[in-house]
């Protein structure tokens, strides 16, 4: 997304549009009422837009005043990248760094502080996702709103459509929010905005209520969002269908017949519009350049501009390399060749990075690990390498350069963020096959996994993998490690498949202290001044099994 547009309004909140690329110059209104806003088509699109602003890689936001009091979800510095890969198997747990206890606790998946996080708490080593709750209720009566809109306002078509944006930009956010937290309290009933009682409902809802507002949300959105945009970066019907795939598959096993609306959902996306990227030596790698932002594979992407500096008046910006690389790497080697960090130097203290007994479950020959920088030439003039890890301050694991630094524009960069691929897409389908039958995997699902295995340079699935179900999904857990590591799902994945626990044991050699964040005790506490109950923690059936398996 490439502006940010406000429109100032007195009578209401401060709403901010943001646009994606393009046409969302300003309009200024003067001073705002329900009378003259919005009262036309371009009115509703506006006031849709604000519920893109979570969604704007900015270093921060507000949806309620003028600066910024929340991290993006897709902004490296604290959004879904801190949240669903540092705590998992990919990333090593901290030894030296100059980050803070948060964001070592983070990186052991040790969530026991995340109790003592504040309201307004913005630092990056401890970001605190839970005021977006009360977000919901700005995005539920933006759609009240556009529901209401009079019929000389606004066609029809163009209503559904917008509505269906908002819709996306709400199940979203309560999609994140869940992974984050598991339940949490939201509104999204419109008939209810003026009701005290449900403005202060402060319980956490069951969990098959609030999968099923998430589902309405983007099932919605995969009906009636527009088919294409002509700003990348706004939200699409194949991205909404993407997203209610991933839905269905995690909450299938609670939700019947979720599996097959899974597969129902891929038999839509099979068009022929998307394919697997395969240019270049290693397309893996050439994927996520910049050069190659929305090429073939990418159904949706949070558009990035390098021109950004992270403003929340200006577009969206990607500072990954910036905040993978460590703060000594040399932009020359000892032999005097350029280095990978030739272009931006330095790095910020390396917040990411990937854990060496995950680097070594990859395969000989696989292309994606290309994209992983196990050793460099610092600017004191030495090598570190493996055996440098955790002896020295910055190396704590590996370098993960998926996005890597092209232009010299640092520290911030036009890498586009990926939100969906077709590889995931192939993944998915293979794993809902599975899933619904409960049987060995099919040839068309195992030609899925092998295109994706293809692409990485690697044959296909051995026989040993392929027998059963539960060898397949095994199996098919790695492979998405492997093709989506630093894309925010591998905490996600790693839960669907009662494999958290187990897999975090394995790499970081510690157990994780909860399967979900706890809830900060400030909120728990405001919920007991109501006489309500907000239970602070939350785990899914699987967890205690996950964990005694971890244990062993």
């Amino acid at each position: 997304m490439k502006k940010i547009v406000s429109i100032i309004t007195v009578a209401a909140a401060i709403i901010l549009s943001a646009s994606c690329e393009k046409n969302f110059d300003p309009k200024i209104y003067g001073v705002l009422t329900d009378q003259n806003f919005p009262v036309s088509e371009s009115d509703f699109e506006s006031l849709m837009m604000a519920c893109y602003i979570p969604y704007v890689n900015t270093w921060t936001y507000s949806l309620y005043a003028s600066s910024g009091n929340q991290h993006p979800w897709y902004i490296p510095a604290g959004g879904v990248l801190k949240m669903f890969d540092t705590p998992s198997d990919v990333e090593a747990p901290w030894v030296n760094g100059v980050w803070d206890i948060n964001y070592r606790k983070a990186s052991e998946a040790d969530f026991s502080m995340c109790i003592y996080y504040s309201r307004g708490a913005l630092e990056d080593t401890r970001p605190n996702h839970y005021p977006k709750t009360r977000e919901v209720t700005r995005f539920t009566s933006i759609i009240k709103a556009i529901e209401d809109a009079d019929a000389s306002a606004i066609s029809e078509t163009r209503k559904m459509e917008i509505l269906a944006e908002a819709r996306m930009c709400r199940g979203l956010h309560m999609y994140n929010l869940l992974h984050v937290y598991g339940p949490v309290p939201v509104l999204v009933d419109g008939a209810r905005l003026n009701d005290p009682e449900a403005l202060n409902n402060a319980v956490r809802p069951s969990l098959d209520d609030y999968t099923e507002w998430v589902y309405e949300d983007f099932d919605f959105a995969a009906k009636y969002a527009p088919e294409n945009q002509a700003d990348r970066g706004r939200f699409t019907r194949d991205l909404a269908r993407v997203y209610l795939m991933r839905h269905c598959l995690n909450e299938g096993y609670h939700k019947d017949g979720w599996y097959k609306k899974a597969l129902d959902l891929y038999a839509e996306l099979n068009t022929g519009k998307y394919k697997l990227f395969t240019q270049g030596e290693n397309p893996y790698k050439e994927m996520f350049r910049e050069c190659n932002d929305f090429n073939c594979e990418i159904i949706g992407a949070i558009s990035c501009d390098p021109s950004s500096t992270g403003n929340g008046k200006e577009g969206g910006m990607n500072p990954f390399a910036m905040l993978a690389m460590p703060n000594n790497c040399a932009k020359k080697d000892d032999l005097g060749n350029p280095s990978p960090f030739a272009v931006a130097g330095a790095g910020w203290g390396m917040t990411f990075n990937i854990a060496p007994k995950f680097y070594d479950t990859f395969d000989d020959g696989d292309l994606r690990k290309e994209s992983i920088i196990t050793s460099y030439y610092t600017v004191g003039g030495e090598w570190w390498g493996p055996a440098e890890i955790g002896k020295k301050a910055e190396w704590d694991g590996y370098v993960p350069y998926k996005y890597p630094a092209e232009p010299s524009t640092a520290p911030n960069f036009g890498n586009d963020f990926p939100l969906a691929r077709w590889a995931d897409v192939l993944l998915m389908y293979a794993e809902a096959e599975v899933r619904n039958s409960n049987a060995a995997p099919s040839a068309d699902a195992l030609a899925a996994v092998n295109a994706v295995r293809k692409r990485a340079g690697l044959g296909n699935l051995q026989a040993k993998y392929t027998g059963s179900a539960e060898a397949f999904l095994d199996a098919l857990l790695t492979e998405r490690g492997h093709e989506f590591w630093f894309e925010g799902l591998r905490k996600i994945d790693l839960i669907r498949f009662n494999q958290f626990a187990t897999r975090v044991a394995k790499t970081k050699l510690t157990l994780p202290t909860h399967q979900y964040m706890p809830i900060p005790n400030y909120a728990v506490d405001e919920a007991a001044e109501l006489g309500l109950t907000l239970e602070q923690t939350f785990a899914r059936e699987g967890w205690d099994a996950d964990l005694a398996k971890a244990k062993k």
